[in-house]
């Protein structure tokens, strides 16, 4: 698979080009029966990444990379209309100031890698390497806001972050580099930093619905599950039917004034008084690439919605024996050019030391949305076949209504494939009332809604009671649309009064 399109056959005097045999494109496990192996062999033969020869670390290969742009192409001038500027900080951080604030730096503690050595001499103090950028910015925001009119301060970065996990590290899931873009902003008042983290979060539900085509649940996290040393933290949660696990999709977190009191982030306001900003930081990373791929690939291989696929339209010619095989590459060339002059990403496959069969599984295996076909009835009836990669429907288009057809099929894929994982995901949601029902649900890999009395033992208790081979449950979010709760509503964990709906699961 790896780099097929560049192989070139021998010419060779007049003979016949070798036509290889459609083999080796298959995956070896199915998404059913095997999730794990499943994902990982998917996210190679995908081409999306290559495995390193660092534990926890991947090539991101071009396939992959450009899913990445495309949802920076659509988040990073969203937040430029929000007054939102790019910066760079450095990767190394300082010990003195990384435990600056100590609950933060305990979240993180086991995860911080850090650089001891320069050559052959050993460094003096250790330099860690950022796994979030909180005490790496923030000394600075305390050199750079003195008054009122400093604020609001926003800012973020594109970069990559390091997390020296050591539990299941998954390609795109867990791993121990990943990219993201992560913000910073100060505000002077409460109310502005409450309202932006919702503005950001409602970014995150975009990019997961409208681009991702995989549904998500807004909502609050759990004190227990909260960003360190932060306020309050909201999330986007996704859920993945086949392993009846929950994942953290994107996070917006206020971070309140905890930070600001750390590294004296002060202002002078109208008043002249004294006073301490008000600060968010929120994240989406390279993970929405991998809830993508578990979400909607299948047994052939990845399924792209076309918002985020490179190549949306992939032509084939299909030549026969005796088949006029220069008018059905012309025919294909021009599909190409109008579909490209169209805006729509398209590409063609001319190989000829491939069968049509073995290049239609190749693209089948990296998800292309939409192939296009073009054999001699075709060329006959002046029309192309299109198939469609999530359902494998295939519709003949007359050449003449080419651009509004493909346009036409490639919006109904992206709907489609948003309704199909609504459909699933909704399946596996479950409602119950008392801890029997919770257990019942969790042994049946749901996503479990159920009254909870908010208290962080609780949480803790029912952690330490659901602990075994396939970890834990706990709290996923409490959602902002909030069901009904009835007076008398007791709390299915603890038997007290229920404050609120919340949803509970094992998770990534």
């Amino acid at each position: 698979m790896a780099g097929a399109e560049s192989k070139k056959p021998a010419s060779g005097g007049g003979k016949k080009k070798e036509v290889k045999k459609e083999t080796g494109l298959g995956l070896s496990y199915r998404k059913e029966e095997n999730f794990g192996e499943w994902y990982s062999e998917v996210v190679v033969n995908g081409e999306m990444i290559e495995y390193y020869d660092i534990s926890g670390c991947y090539i991101l290969r071009p396939w992959a990379m450009s899913i990445w742009e495309i949802m920076q192409g659509f988040f990073d001038p969203e937040i430029k209309k929000m007054k939102i500027k790019n910066c760079y900080f450095p990767l190394f951080v300082s010990p003195g100031v990384l435990q600056k604030e100590k609950d933060h730096v305990e979240g993180f503690a086991p995860e911080v890698a850090w650089v001891t050595k320069s050559g052959e001499s050993d460094l003096e103090i250790p330099i860690a390497i950022r796994p979030t950028s909180e005490t790496v910015m923030y000394p600075y925001y305390s050199k750079w806001i003195r008054g009122h009119r400093d604020l609001p301060l926003k800012l973020n970065q594109w970069c990559n972050v390091v997390r020296w996990e050591f539990s299941n590290p998954t390609p795109f899931i867990r791993s121990r580099e990943f990219l993201w873009q992560e913000g910073h902003t100060a505000f002077a008042t409460k109310e502005e930093a409450d309202a932006e983290v919702l503005e950001i979060l409602e970014l995150y539900r975009r990019i997961y619905e409208e681009y991702l085509a995989i549904p998500v649940i807004k909502g609050k996290k759990s004190e227990l599950e909260k960003f360190a040393g932060g306020l309050y933290t909201t999330s986007v949660e996704a859920f993945i039917p086949n392993t009846g696990r929950g994942i953290q999709g994107a996070t917006s977190h206020c971070l309140g004034q905890n930070f600001a009191k750390m590294f004296e982030i002060s202002f002078e306001n109208e008043k002249g008084e004294k006073a301490m900003v008000w600060q968010n930081s929120w994240a989406y990373s390279t993970r929405t690439i991998g809830v993508m791929v578990m979400v909607h690939g299948d047994d052939k291989g990845l399924v792209l919605p076309p918002k985020v696929a490179s190549v949306q339209v992939i032509v084939i010619p299909v030549p026969y024996k005796d088949a006029n095989t220069r008018g059905i590459f012309y025919a294909c060339s021009e599909t190409l050019k109008i579909l490209s002059e169209a805006g729509i990403r398209a590409e063609s496959d001319f190989r000829d030391n491939y069968s049509p069969g073995w290049k239609y599984s190749h693209w089948e295996m990296k998800g292309v949305p939409l192939r296009i076909e073009i054999g001699p009835k075709d060329l006959a009836n002046e029309q192309v076949r299109a198939v469609r990669r999530d359902n494998s429907a295939k519709i003949d288009i007359p050449r003449a209504d080419l651009v509004e057809k493909v346009k036409e099929l490639l919006r109904d894929i992206q709907q489609n494939l948003f309704d199909v994982a609504k459909q699933k995901r909704d399946a596996c949601i479950q409602v119950i009332h008392t801890w029997d029902e919770f257990m019942d649900a969790l042994n049946q890999r749901k996503m479990i809604l159920a009254p909870w009395c908010d208290e962080e033992e609780v949480e803790v208790d029912v952690k330490a009671r659901t602990k075994g081979e396939m970890g834990a449950a706990k709290t996923l979010c409490s959602p902002f649309d909030q069901p009904e709760l009835p007076e008398g509503t007791k709390c299915f964990a603890s038997g007290k009064p229920a404050k609120k709906w919340t949803y509970w699961g094992r998770s990534y």
